[in-house]
């Protein structure tokens, strides 16, 4: 039987620096804050983007987002899209500088205007796994990218890496080769001093993530093999990017040797394609789940997950979707035999695809590739100067990452 723990990958170790480099380029900033006309609320994780390009990024989870636009693209206009809102252009002219608001308008759909898909919903889970070549490039792409990982121990963030990264996407096709990532230019902090004496850290970074891309490995929950041990069923349709999309909701049904996920599968009304999914692992036997995540830990010590979120978006560009954001989380617990105490621990991982070409000039060659067993914070060193990124397009920090980071500077500069 096939092991669907592709997620998370930790171990239990020490902290060491490398070498990170710089990129500079002319362009143009947008930073600014995305927020529901109605509400006044913001709206986390908005894709922002250049119409008509592959360019683009992903507001965090503050709705706080920064564009870079290279002037030789001569663009005049930018784009906000979220799951429920009308896709709003607003002008790059009038918007450069930083401090502003933009406002997205929700939109409903009118259940009568749309044809409700016969069948089951997993007859249509099955429909839209066969139409996955026909929806996804069919080409090999090479996309650069921002990913970041934190840790918090209890409420204190004690690691935050982060890196611009490219990667060799294979086609969609069947048995596509590994895709291969590297480094452009990384940076990390480590707040050593604050750590007990266990030290986590994420095994596979970058390759994690592209792991998530569950269309392209659909072992995780997207297996034919495997839709015999879930339930299917319509919940909802929304509005995605202006398109009208399914809403299948799936969860275990029955008891497996392995943990199974339940979530949310989102489904394109006219060509079935997978736009989105939410997931998570089935917790219900912690001992069992465990086995999902630890590769290497201390005899004596015990480890407990007690949250796990999955999410990964897809972007309709011509008349393909590709991969856009993914983003993980898990919390757990980590505690010593015959000990009282126990210490919370969180850790989180992003990455948002921020341009694509089709790759036509050969792989990267592998000694120059990231290996899914290295570790980020083990491999770049410590530098957080604000210009660090040049003209790369990055995730913005969330607000606690952002004084997380400023706190480690401070340290830094002393």
């Amino acid at each position: 039987m096939k092991k669907t723990g592709l997620i998370f990958f930790f171990l239990f170790s020490i902290i060491y620096s490398g070498i990170a480099q710089e990129a500079q380029q002319e362009f143009q900033t947008i930073n600014g804050v995305v927020r529901d006309a109605r509400t006044r609320q913001t709206i986390a994780f908005a894709s922002v983007f250049i119409p008509g390009t592959t360019i683009g990024t992903v507001a965090n989870l503050d709705g706080v987002f920064s564009l870079k636009v290279q002037k030789s693209l001569n663009a005049s206009q930018f784009g906000i899209s979220h799951l429920g809102y009308r896709t709003t252009l607003f002008s790059i002219e009038e918007n450069l500088g930083t401090g502003k608001v933009f406002f997205v308008e929700p939109h409903s759909v009118t259940l009568p205007e749309v044809v409700i898909h016969a069948g089951d919903p997993r007859d249509l889970v099955e429909k839209a796994i066969d139409r996955i070549s026909d929806n996804y490039p069919a080409e090999a792409q090479r996309l650069t990218g921002f990913y970041r990982e934190a840790i918090k121990q209890r409420r204190d963030y004690v690691s935050i890496s982060e890196a611009v990264i490219d990667v060799d996407q294979t086609s969609y096709g069947f048995r596509s080769a590994r895709d291969r990532v590297k480094i452009v230019q990384a940076r990390k902090s480590g707040d050593v001093k604050k750590m007990d004496t266990l030290v986590v850290k994420l095994q596979g970074g970058p390759h994690v993530a592209m792991l998530l891309d569950v269309v392209k490995n659909p072992d995780v929950i997207l297996d034919k093999e495997f839709m015999q041990y879930y339930e299917y069923e319509f919940q909802d349709v929304v509005n995605i990017d202006g398109r009208n999309t399914y809403v299948v909701g799936f969860k275990p049904r029955m008891t497996l040797p392995i943990s199974l996920y339940y979530g949310r599968l989102y489904i394109d009304v006219e060509t079935l394609a997978f736009t989105m999914a939410e997931f998570s692992l089935d917790l219900s036997d912690r001992d069992k789940a465990a086995r999902n995540f630890v590769i290497k830990k201390p005899l004596r010590l015990r480890f407990t997950p007690t949250r796990t979120s999955y999410l990964v978006t897809y972007k309709k560009i011509g008349d393909k979707f590709y991969l856009n954001y993914v983003r993980n989380e898990m919390e757990f617990f980590a505690d010593w035999r015959r000990r009282i105490f126990r210490t919370g621990y969180t850790i989180m991982s992003e990455m948002a695809v921020t341009e694509r070409i089709p790759e036509t000039s050969g792989r990267f060659p592998i000694r120059e590739t990231f290996r899914p067993s290295n570790i980020l914070a083990d491999m770049v060193m410590s530098y957080f100067d604000e210009e660090f990124w040049g003209a790369y397009n990055v995730i913005e920090p969330e607000e606690s990452i952002e004084s997380a980071i400023q706190r480690f500077n401070q340290r830094f500069e002393e």
